[in-house]
Parts: C-alpha cells; sequence; structure tokens
C-alpha cells in the first residue's frame, strides 16, 4: 500500500535523467569499460529512453522488470512512471551503483527500485519479489533472445515486453511465416504472445557508439492463451521447433525424422496435424508447431 500510495502522488518528471556527459562521467567513476562479452553500450539520451517506455505503456499499476540497466538511464525514466522496478545487473560494479544513482538523481523515486546482481538467465521467479507485469530493457545484443524467452517462460505475470535489442534481432523476432528470416526466434516469440516492431533506434544514443542498429520489438502476451503455457508443454513444442529448423533445407519430413524417430513416422504425424510433410519450417506457423508436438509419438 506504501507504494501504491507514493506513487498516486507523484509528479511525472522528478528523474533528472542522464545525459552524454553524466553517463561518462558515471563509467570514469567506476572505471567502467564497455565490453563486447557484455554486450554493454550505454544510452544516453534522455528522448530515446522516454519514447521506450512510453512505447511499452507502462504506468502507475505496473512492476517493471528492467535486465541490464547499466548506469541507470532506462532505470530512472522507468521509475518515473512506474509502481517499482526491479533491475537485474550481471556486473558488480553497476549493480551497487545503481541505487546510490537513483538516489542522487530521483531521491523520491528510489524506494521503489530493487536491484538484483545476476544473470538473467539464471533469474527464478522465487528471486523477484511480487510480480512483474512488464519486462522493458535495452537487451546485451549477444543474449537477446535467450533471455526474451527465459523470462517469459519464468514469470508468467509478464504481460508486456519492449525491449531495444539489435536491429536484424529485432527483425527475426518480429518475423512471420514465410519470409527468409523467420526462424527459432520468431516462432518461439510467438509461443507466448503477438510480436511486432516498435521502431527503430539510431547509433548516435549509445555509447560507445556500436557498429549495429538497435530497434525496439514489443510483444503482448496472450490475454487468453491459444493452448496450455506450462513447461511441459513449452519444452515438447520448443523440441519441434528446434529439430524443424536445425536443417532449414530440408522438408519437414525429412528434419523431423530424428525427432519422431524415422522419415515415416514423421511424414505421418505431420499429416495427422494437418500440415503439408513436404513444407519446411519457415512456412509454418506457431499454432502448426503446437498442433505437431501434441500428435502421438
Amino acid at each position: 500500500m506504501r507504494r501504491v500510495s507514493a506513487v498516486s502522488e507523484h509528479v511525472r518528471g522528478s528523474a533528472a535523467l542522464l545525459g552524454p556527459a553524466e553517463v561518462r562521467s558515471l563509467a570514469a567513476e567506476l572505471d567502467v569499460r564497455p565490453t563486447k562479452q557484455l554486450g554493454q553500450n550505454f544510452v544516453h539520451d534522455a528522448n530515446t529512453v522516454r519514447r521506450i517506455v512510453a512505447s511499452a505503456g507502462v504506468g502507475p499499476q505496473d512492476s517493471v522488470l528492467e535486465v541490464g540497466p547499466g548506469l541507470g538511464s532506462l532505470t530512472l525514466a522507468l521509475l518515473d512512471v512506474a509502481e517499482s522496478v526491479v533491475a537485474v545487473e550481471i556486473d558488480p560494479k553497476l549493480a551497487t551503483r545503481l541505487p546510490v544513482t537513483v538516489a542522487e538523481r530521483a531521491p523520491t523515486l528510489a524506494d521503489r527500485l530493487t536491484v538484483i546482481e545476476a544473470d538473467a538467465l539464471r533469474v527464478r521467479a522465487a528471486d523477484i519479489a511480487g510480480e512483474p507485469t512488464a519486462l522493458v530493457a535495452n537487451l546485451p545484443y549477444n543474449v537477446a533472445v535467450p533471455v526474451l524467452i527465459h523470462l517469459f517462460s519464468e514469470l508468467p505475470s509478464l504481460r508486456v515486453a519492449v525491449v531495444m535489442v539489435q536491429a536484424e534481432v529485432a527483425d527475426r523476432l518480429a518475423a512471420v511465416p514465410g519470409s527468409k528470416i523467420y526462424g527459432i526466434p520468431s516462432v518461439k516469440a510467438r509461443f507466448f504472445g503477438d510480436v511486432k516492431r516498435a521502431g527503430a533506434v539510431g547509433r548516435s544514443v549509445f555509447w560507445p557508439v556500436p557498429k549495429v542498429e538497435s530497434g525496439l520489438v514489443r510483444i503482448d502476451r496472450y490475454a487468453e492463451p491459444p493452448w496450455p503455457t506450462d513447461t511441459a508443454h513449452r519444452k515438447a513444442v520448443f523440441a519441434v521447433i528446434d529439430a524443424a529448423f536445425a536443417q532449414r533445407r530440408k522438408t519437414l519430413r525429412a528434419a523431423l525424422a530424428g525427432w519422431a524417430g524415422s522419415p515415416t513416422a514423421a511424414e505421418r504425424r505431420l499429416r495427422e496435424a494437418g500440415i503439408d510433410p513436404t513444407a519446411r519450417g519457415e512456412t509454418i506457423d506457431a499454432a502448426a508447431f503446437v498442433r505437431l508436438a501434441a500428435t502421438e509419438a
């Protein structure tokens, strides 16, 4: 109740967002040298972080999960509008400094922040107090898709995600059946909800400036899931997806032979699911993979 009351009294804009000078100053203070290994590129443009928050549509009713908050650019903008923010940061220096930065630049909002020093790929629901309703993050490019899938699997309370990722990854996540870039990320993301591109982000808003373009992706979890999303069912469906795309050039009859036990068994199960055995994985939507996983071995 205390947090809800605080939000209702909060006037948007009380957080002093970070700019280029502040980002560089914080990095120098911490002796932080952005690394490719952790995919670190810090956002220093206030308009960009406001746009990300607006794209997610989060408000006083939301508990937001942020992955890789870095120096706190997006964190401050989220605290300005959300009930609470749980930030998961793998870098101990950054995890330790983030609450201090928030206390300095948004003292009236500091009690809304919880920082968890952990690898987002290993975080479990039990590690996070409450039930986050939104995932909003500038995800490290090298682990963006695994982090997204893991968190949607682990946290059924997440109703929406807006993440900034490499433009190529954004395109793959939002791709539809029949396109050349439609693949495992596209299907697995759609197992949980509707996926769409939510805009582009230029290189100049980052420090250091990355060599690739970035893009926003929004995933809205199905309000009424069209199929079960429990762990056992998800693993069964994902096993079919992985097998189907392991050999993209092959027909599903051939690609799924190992999964089904033989080409004949694969063809039988494909026909049972209403799928042409000569089709390829990139032409099949998530619903078809779900039907296929449900067929009898």
